[in-house]
């Protein structure tokens, strides 16, 4: 096992050897379905710990053993005990159903207002309508702050850094997507506004990027005994996008996200192979994308890739629905884009339920 005593990022022999010491990874991003952000998860007047166990009840009967789990800078400033009470109340119910926790400290999408207090109700039929980011892109931009955010950071990894319940920590969510809106563009779309990101920021990082390599810095300095990782979420050239350099240079374990079909999958894990690093896949299964669970969740436990899909109870964040359509009426998409249950507990399609059960059998 790695020598936590030090500050550096793990060799690439004590990764794979904390990874063989692991099971197959396999569950969700997972929220309960009466939250729609992860302030409404964890605030005290809304945190749902009947709700969080009757899920993750289902989720243990799928065959998961793992979900990722977001955190909020706002929720340690609020009410930092109280905050980790209820991260401890969360651990100790998902570890009852033989689940374990990769827990996301910061992340770069969605709304940029993040306010604590009541949260908004959904927008009939729109994809996380509600979900904020951690920080707020005037934290991001204002380093005047960020010693709170450091605090935040060291704070949560040494409480839960020797935790034998959280199983990973990714320090960042999708860097870069504050400055970067990338959601519904086509690929070369997407390279175009990657080409003007990093001309704008050719001398100097971009702040999240600077907010990457600091967050990576603080968590270690926590001295975890789990391995810290940051995910690749957009393929571009090296050149375009240095944030994904700082990720596989910075991270022990070197995670992913995919939305497309297997065969670009199978593309993105073989050219990530090249680090000699566990590989875990943190988002996937678009249906409408041809991203799903027949054919990708197979492969990745052929390959022993630790996957967890987007979304898993249809709820308060409505991930239904696609991030690149709304359907203003609210009515149900003829095909779901994300998650697999009801509110109820049934599946949205029961063949692909099985599929899940038979893959996650051991």
């Amino acid at each position: 096992m790695p020598d936590h005593k030090a500050v550096t990022r793990w060799t690439t022999e004590q990764a794979n050897a904390w990874y063989e010491q692991q099971p197959w990874l396999r569950g969700c991003d997972f929220i309960p379905s009466t939250a729609i952000n992860q302030l409404e998860m964890w605030q005290a007047e809304t945190f749902d710990p009947e709700t969080i166990n009757r899920e993750l009840g289902w989720a243990e009967g799928l065959g998961f053993n793992s979900m990722r789990v977001y955190l909020h800078d706002l929720l340690w400033q609020q009410d930092a005990e109280g905050f980790k009470q209820r991260i401890d109340e969360y651990l100790t119910i998902s570890w009852k159903h033989g689940i374990s926790t990769l827990f996301v400290l910061f992340d770069d999408c969605w709304n940029d207002d993040p306010k604590l207090g009541v949260q908004p109700e959904p927008i009939p039929g729109k994809h996380n309508s509600g979900w904020v980011k951690s920080p707020g892109s005037a934290v991001l931009k204002d380093r005047t702050q960020w010693g709170r955010l450091e605090d935040y950071v060291k704070d949560i990894v040494s409480t839960f850094g020797q935790d034998e319940r959280v199983v990973m920590w990714d320090v960042y969510n999708e860097p870069g997507n504050s400055f970067v809106d990338v959601m519904g563009k086509s690929f070369f779309s997407k390279i175009a506004l990657m080409l003007k990101a990093a001309m704008q920021h050719l001398f100097l990082p971009s702040p999240s990027e600077a907010l990457l390599q600091k967050a990576f810095q603080w968590a270690r300095e926590a001295n975890p005994s789990q391995p810290l990782t940051a995910g690749l979420w957009l393929f571009a050239p090296s050149m375009v996008n240095t944030i994904n350099q700082t990720c596989t240079e910075m991270s022990d374990v070197i995670s992913f996200h995919s939305y497309n079909p297997i065969d670009k999958t199978k593309k993105m894990v073989e050219e990530l192979e090249q680090y000699n690093r566990p590989l875990i896949c943190t988002e996937y299964m678009a249906r409408t994308a041809d991203c799903n669970f027949k054919q990708h969740l197979p492969f990745f436990k052929e390959e022993k890739v630790g996957a967890y899909n987007w979304g898993f109870v249809n709820g308060k964040t409505q991930t239904i629905y696609s991030w690149q359509k709304q359907i203003p009426s609210g009515e149900e998409p003829e095909l779901w884009f994300h998650d697999i249950l009801r509110n109820d507990g049934t599946p949205y399609r029961q063949d692909e339920a099985e599929v899940i059960k038979r893959v996650c059998k051991l």
